[in-house]
């Protein structure tokens, strides 16, 4: 056998991945399922990014972009940017990438060099570590709680530093907890960095899905901070796989060079689609769709807490609650297993976000109707009476 590069090992899989397969061996077999774990808006994407990219492929706009992406979309991106958020940004500091994921492996190949250390929250989206670990990079995990917002604080950073930190990773709001950083925490945070010669990367894919608080960006807080965000949360294109990295004016010369060797550029229908995501009929769809969010969020929450699941941190962002259920099992992934079995409900184990109290802990995605979380917390409701 030809030899198997050790990074193969430490790459960790989608523990939820099992129960989704599992999930759709149920569905074909005949039962229902309602589905609580899948981080993926239930809505279609808007009928105007649709029409958009159906236009370019008719008229053969099919062909390679730049590496760094349209130029019109990089500028559509920063005229957000300004008219959202108040925040002017050079469209040449933007780069359209193959969805957030791409984003995160430029900036991590650019900042973090083999041995160096990434700072990160334990809990938090799996993926981050897994690709930190692909550069040859230093996972440092860090257990935050609901003391600390499930966030990776200015104090715990200050306290967890190490000689080879090269960078922080944070993301607001947060996957899994639905937590945001204020705007306090991020200056806190891109100052440290400063002063300690590292990079700040903000995770902002969730950005615009907030509720009763402030919606930011990092990008206010100066212009050496690394930001990634994506098309596929907030407006609604997971499958098109398009997301966007903001960098320092200094990086942009060598990330595009990065970009041309790793991907060549984004895909091009993608990025024709996603010129119509900015548009005021766009717009309106979303708003819609995220007040929708908060409806869900606002049914779910209570629900689960009169159930026994511990949620002591109201998520004011993203569409997911992250529970504390050590009052109801003492291993989540377990409970998850049989949760499906017996009740038809598929939830993600917190073993997928972390190693810190990972068996305590569940994630919901309220990713579907109304009326499918109602019957998904009835049915809750009868298993946890039945175990009882």
């Amino acid at each position: 056998m030809p030899p198997r590069a050790a990074r193969l090992g430490d790459i960790r899989p989608f523990h939820v991945m099992r129960l989704l397969e599992r999930a759709r061996e149920l569905e074909a077999s005949g039962r229902n399922i309602v589905h609580l774990e899948i981080g993926e808006p239930d809505f279609a994407t808007p009928q105007p990014i649709v029409a958009a990219g159906r236009q370019a492929l008719e008229d053969g706009r099919v062909h390679y972009t730049p590496a760094r992406g349209l130029a019109t979309l990089r500028q559509a991106v920063s005229g957000y940017y300004r008219e959202r958020y108040g925040v002017d940004v050079d469209p040449n500091r933007i780069l359209i990438t193959p969805g957030a994921s791409g984003a995160l492996q430029l900036a991590l190949a650019a900042l973090v060099d083999p041995g160096m250390g990434v700072m990160l929250s334990d809990p938090g989206y799996p993926c981050n570590r897994n690709l930190v670990r692909l550069v040859e990079g230093v996972v440092r995990a860090v257990p935050v709680g609901a003391a600390d917002g499930y966030q990776l604080t200015p104090e715990l950073a200050a306290a967890h530093w190490r000689a080879d930190t090269a960078a922080l990773l944070v993301a607001t709001p947060a996957n899994p907890s639905g937590t945001l950083l204020s705007r306090a925490a991020l200056a806190e945070l891109a100052e440290l960095c400063r002063n300690r010669g590292a990079a700040l990367i903000v995770d902002e894919i969730y950005q615009g899905l907030t509720y009763d608080a402030e919606d930011i960006t990092a990008l206010a807080f100066g212009e050496d901070i690394f930001v990634i965000n994506s098309f596929s949360k907030f407006f609604g294109m997971t499958g098109w796989r398009l997301g966007w990295l903001v960098v320092p004016a200094d990086y942009a010369a060598d990330l595009d060079v990065l970009a041309q060797n790793l991907f060549l550029a984004a895909g091009t229908l993608s990025q024709h689609a996603a010129l119509a995501a900015f548009s005021p009929e766009t717009r309106a769809i979303l708003e819609q769709r995220r007040e929708t969010f908060r409806q869900r969020r606002d049914f779910l929450l209570p629900a689960l807490r009169e159930l026994g699941f511990d949620i002591p941190v109201t998520p004011e962002g993203a569409f997911y609650l992250y529970a504390n259920c050590r009052a109801l099992t003492g291993n989540s992934f377990e409970f998850s297993q049989r949760l499906l079995e017996e009740a038809g409900v598929a939830l993600t184990p917190g073993i997928d976000f972390g190693d810190h109290r990972a068996g305590e802990h569940v994630r919901f995605a309220y990713t579907t109707s109304l009326e499918a979380l109602e019957e998904g917390v009835e049915r809750l409701r009868r298993f946890l009476c039945g175990q009882a």
